[in-house]
């Protein structure tokens, strides 16, 4: 975990993304990004600077196959506690909406149903396990979609549940996350939903392999880019 770590506290430290006394919550879909975010904040705890609480918080979308007990379970292992919160979001998007691109409706509604229960659970920060893929990714798909050059923020205030959104992962390339995943044998559920790996992303991170195939520091460029002010101002 020393590259996972390595990673969360330069974030940290660059964002201020965390303060002593501050609850933090970690929004966990049982993916390796949100478990391997989740287990590396908690090692993090044990030598940074600042001191937080940690939780474990997770939404379903209402998928009956879907199991959340190898969460449970790895949260018990490593002193975490761990909160689901039941919907019928996935029954919504699919069944009652029929929606053809049904990825941002559900991601919509499943922010906001994991943004109330943090709210109401009184924790003021939100980890996501996003990481610098990601962030590139994102700003592909915004550029080639919507015409837009933009991407998510390292850390994010939401004023109306008055709680901060933050990615420690942000420096941390995709292919270091699944590395921990396996070395430290964490375990991940499978998503059952049904527009799982057909997607427009899943098509831009294939475009994004082929690129790092050609140009073995892209990932690095284009980081630099993302950080530069004066170009475009993304994150900051």
């Amino acid at each position: 975990m020393k590259k996972v770590l390595g990673a969360i506290r330069k974030a940290v430290q660059d964002y201020e993304m965390i303060k002593d006394g501050d609850n933090v919550a970690v929004g966990v879909s049982g993916g390796k990004d949100s478990m391997v975010l989740l287990y590396g904040l908690k090692l993090f705890q044990h030598f940074s600077p600042v001191k937080y609480n940690l939780k474990a918080f997770s939404v379903t979308l209402g998928f009956n196959d879907f199991d959340l007990t190898a969460v449970k379970d790895f949260c018990k292992k490593i002193d975490v506690d761990f909160e689901i919160k039941e919907t019928e979001i996935g029954k919504i998007v699919f069944d009652v909406r029929k929606e053809k691109n049904p990825c941002s409706l559900c991601a919509k509604m499943r922010r906001g149903a994991l943004n109330d229960l943090i709210s109401e659970s009184n924790y003021n920060i939100l980890a996501l396990g996003h990481h610098l893929d990601d962030a590139i990714e994102t700003l592909f798909l915004n550029m080639f979609y919507t015409g837009r050059i933009s991407t998510f923020l390292p850390k994010t205030y939401l004023s109306r549940k008055n709680i901060h959104v933050i990615r420690p992962m942000i420096y941390l390339p995709e292919y270091e996350v699944k590395k921990a995943l396996v070395r430290h044998n964490i375990p991940v559920v499978e998503s059952v939903c049904p527009a799982d790996k057909n997607t427009k992303r899943e098509e831009i991170k294939d475009l994004f392999s082929h690129m790092n195939k050609l140009i073995p520091d892209a990932r690095d460029k284009i980081l630099t880019s993302l950080q530069n002010k004066e170009q475009f101002k993304l994150w900051f």
